[in-house]
């Protein structure tokens, strides 16, 4: 199984789920950027974000999605839609699942 990425609320439960097959090489694209969010996700293991922090990831989503092939920009682009939901609720985390 790959990657994922899913909002989790404080108590644990699921809200919305992101599968999409370029969620490795959107980490890799970030960690060759020297992006300190996205590029720092731990690819075997889970690494979370809360609201606070996406006021770094956000921009970092933003970058990779107007500046990477076609595959990687529609991973950025469905990663920040879930980081933007998260932007108007509280008590929720961006949780990216390793492999």
């Amino acid at each position: 199984m790959g990657m994922s990425v899913i909002i989790r609320s404080y108590t644990g439960t699921i809200e919305a789920t992101c599968c999409h097959p370029a969620l490795d090489a959107l980490c890799h694209q970030a960690a060759q950027a020297g992006l300190p969010g996205i590029g720092n996700v731990d690819k075997y293991d889970d690494t979370v974000f809360n609201r606070s922090q996406l006021r770094l990831v956000i921009p970092e989503l933003t970058q990779l999605s107007l500046s990477t092939p076609a595959l990687v920009a529609e991973a950025a682009e469905a990663v920040l839609e879930l980081a933007r939901t998260i932007e108007r609720l509280s008590h929720r985390y961006l949780v990216f699942n390793g492999d």
